[in-house]
């Protein structure tokens, strides 16, 4: 494969030999073009584009010999053309500037002569950077997607800018595919997939940061000028440098105001910036960020850029992520994810580490089949020397010293008890203890005559070589085959530093070699499950979930810190997919210690597992426990089809809900994590109801009354028993009063509507 591969995206089922015009036409030479274009003084000349879908319009002046510019992003304005727009956005000369507008394109090329960052910086050893593209050809698809093909002939470099709006959502998908028509090798620094304008009443940015264990946290960053930057060269999606944020109003909260989110549908490095320059535009672009040297196209040679995803909303944060959430089920993992409920997650980990045992885990499966679980997976610590996390990674069989009949035994036993089997691994990773890294140490990926920086005792193996991944995917293949393996657990525990391979950066190549074997072993076995793991939630990206099906939200199992850690995920991630479990009573993160009722909480609204040692639990826990995963098999349908709701309530809680399509049933959470300063809580004012309906409203959860003190709204509305019935219009636009309960409690609030 070549080190240009493209990377997929919304065109992929297209012709890309189609998007730039032959070499004999790319070699012409017609000297450089000038920066601005007399024929562009007439707009009624020009040729516009509109892309409309699920109420977003994308307006696009594209004419044959000019730039493309988009002249609108955002929510659609019915009945208004795109040539009104641009009339409307007419700027003029301001002293101090350029004698005529410059009105850039949608790389906004060095050759435009845009100030600010350019969306694509290459060059020929130093010569032809100043690229210019000019439309040759457009190409539509229906009334919502696109394809311009552009070409610089001055320096042969040929464009193509694909963008299209999902039907269904009205989420917008574009990429940007460059090709090499010139006899020289061009070497392509930075490539965008476009440079999207900004509305300019958007003038708050937030951003996702975070740490291992400590991630999706959000960064609130109010107007101001020149750029804002997040890189990240990790390898992997990283836990600090989310590639994706909002922008939004100053006015915009959860429910309500203009907002747009962003984000970049790809597991590997990457850079997002945001530019508000001084004529009062602004920018945000998104692209893979690639080491010196790492993508150079010989003649004839493409790269495309990860596709970059977009979604607007006037109903606030939650009318974005709303939108994200469907893109996510519906076009980016497909039916597969629609195939059947997501099970409960009995996972090993927390319960013995590296201490395995086969009676001890039959034990722990007959106790995790007794509460509810239906998917019992065996964490690290199965294969080769692993006794510990220093040796043993990509020895990739089950080791004869601690399971001398293999995992028959167990497997056995947990689908007897009516469980899927899991299985975890960490494919792209290798020890220096281990019998595959004495035997191939060239096996690696590395920088010539550099140190590698020491991470968790392991090294990252070199997909792009053909024998690496077809060891990894024998030895996988195999095993799964072997036990009737239904799940994988896919972990990945370090940066990848120095990604080179034959001297070359190869982190875009590594990062595709991922997802092919990702896809293989799909194609081997079609109803295998995937779950990206990182470290957590270190690779959790669109990218990713085209080829998993679930994301390990957090290494982070403290019921109090999930709250947060998930709320954050939810800007951009279902529901569905965000692996959530119960853990010990102490957490081995924190130190903290939470009861059964707050943990079980904790993990009901996502995907939801266990993760703990069940013989350490007392009885009345154990019971507890069940009757949590029995409540969460009652209503995850309700969890994972409904509309997801963040709600606006004090700092010191939580407040999140999931409202049926019809608005005729919902479920709301509501977790108090501190005390609060007054006396009593504030109301809880719901969210997503039909004010005109009236819904019976109940508590589910906790199973026993949480108040401290008696009467309570618990007693007076029998919230624990029949419940009371209340219109929707009362309990989103008055609220009711929550009882008064001790920190990290949180109550469940089932609504019905009436008949």
């Amino acid at each position: 494969m070549a080190d240009n591969a493209e990377t997929g995206g919304a065109f992929a089922q297209s012709e890309h030999g189609d998007a730039v015009a032959g070499d004999e036409m790319a070699m012409q030479q017609h000297g450089p073009v000038p920066a601005h274009d007399p024929a562009e003084d007439n707009v009624g000349e020009h040729q516009f584009f509109e892309l409309r879908a699920a109420g977003t319009l994308v307006a696009i002046e594209a004419t044959h010999g000019m730039r493309p510019i988009i002249l609108y992003a955002g929510p659609d304005l019915p009945g208004v053309a795109a040539k009104d727009l641009a009339l409307l956005a007419t700027r003029q000369h301001a002293p101090g500037s350029a004698s005529v507008p410059l009105r850039g394109s949608i790389l906004n090329e060095i050759g435009t002569g845009i100030s600010g960052p350019s969306g694509l910086v290459a060059h020929r050893a130093g010569q032809d950077w100043a690229i210019d593209l000019r439309i040759e050809q457009v190409q539509t698809v229906g009334e919502n997607a696109i394809a311009i093909h552009c070409h610089d002939t001055n320096v042969a470099v040929a464009s193509c800018h694909r963008l299209a709006i999902d039907p269904e959502t009205g989420v917008l998908t574009c990429s940007t595919s460059i090709e090499n028509h010139g006899k020289d090798k061009l070497e392509l620094d930075w490539c965008a997939a476009l440079c999207l304008p900004l509305d300019q009443r958007l003038d708050r940015v937030l951003s996702f940061t975070g740490r291992w264990s400590g991630e999706f946290e959000i960064e609130q960053i109010d107007a101001f000028q020149g750029s804002i930057v997040r890189e990240n060269k990790a390898g992997r999606t990283s836990h600090d440098a989310f590639p994706g944020g909002f922008a939004v109003a100053a006015d915009t909260s959860e429910t309500r105001g203009l907002a747009v989110g962003y984000h970049l549908a790809w597991s590997g490095n990457h850079r997002l910036r945001i530019d508000r320059h001084s004529d009062g535009r602004s920018l945000v672009q998104m692209g893979e960020m690639t080491f010196p040297g790492e993508i150079r196209l010989g003649r004839g040679e493409s790269y495309r850029s990860p596709d970059f995803i977009a979604a607007w909303s006037e109903d606030g944060l939650n009318g974005v992520s709303q939108r994200f959430h469907d893109y996510v089920r519906g076009s980016v993992m497909g039916p597969r994810s629609l195939r059947k409920p997501r099970p409960v997650h009995y996972n090993t980990w927390e319960a013995v580490y590296f201490n395995h045992d086969t009676d001890t885990l039959i034990e722990l499966a007959e106790a995790a089949a007794a509460v509810g679980a239906e998917r019992f997976v065996l964490d690290d610590g199965w294969f080769g020397s692993r006794r510990h996390d220093g040796a043993g990674l990509g020895d990739w069989w089950v080791s004869e010293e601690v399971y001398p009949e293999g995992l028959h035994p167990i497997v056995n036993r947990v689908k007897e008890l009516g469980m899927e089997f899991g299985l975890w691994f960490e494919p792209e990773m290798v020890n220096p203890d281990s019998d595959l890294y004495r035997a191939h140490p060239d096996w690696v990926l590395q920088a010539e005559g550099v140190e590698a920086v020491p991470f968790r005792g392991q090294l990252t193996l070199d997909l792009t070589k053909p024998e690496v991944f077809d060891y990894l995917f024998g030895k996988i293949t195999q095993l799964v085959s072997t036990y009737g393996i239904a799940y994988i657990k896919w972990d990945m525990n370090r940066d990848t530093n120095h990604p080179g391979s034959s001297g070359r950066g190869a982190m875009h190549r590594q990062t595709l070699a991922v997802y092919r074997l990702f896809e293989q072993l799909r194609e081997a076995h079609p109803e295998l499950e995937i779950e990206s793991c990182s470290s957590g939630g270190g690779r959790a990206d669109f990218g990713i979930m085209r080829h998993a099906d679930r994301i390990w939200t957090s290494d982070n199992n403290d019921a109090r810190q999930r709250q947060a850690i998930q709320r954050g995920a939810t800007h951009f991630l279902p529901l569905r997919v965000l692996g959530s479990h119960v853990g010990p009573k102490r957490c081995h993160v924190t130190g903290r210690e939470f009861s059964m009722v707050f943990r079980v909480a904790s993990a009901v609204f996502g995907h939801m597992g266990l993760e703990l040692d069940l013989r350490d639990e007392s009885p009345h826990d154990l019971k507890v426990l069940k009757a949590g995963i029995a409540l969460y098999k009652d209503h995850r349908q309700l969890i994972h089809t409904g509309r997801f709701l963040r709600l606006a309530s004090p700092s010191h809680t939580n407040l999140i809900g999931c409202v049926s399509q019809d608005q005729g049933e919902a479920i709301f959470s509501y977790a108090k994590l501190e005390t609060e300063v007054a006396t009593l809580p504030q109301r809880v004012h719901f969210a997503g109801l039909d004010p005109e309906r009236t819904y019976r409203l109940r508590l589910i959860w906790p199973p026993h009354n949480p108040s401290i003190s008696y009467p309570s709204i618990v007693d007076a509305a029998e919230l624990l028993g029949e419940g009371r019935v209340f219109s929707g219009a009362a309990l989103m636009g008055h609220g009711i009063q929550p009882p008064l309960t001790f920190p990290d409690t949180c109550l469940f609030y089932h609504l019905e509507a009436d008949i």
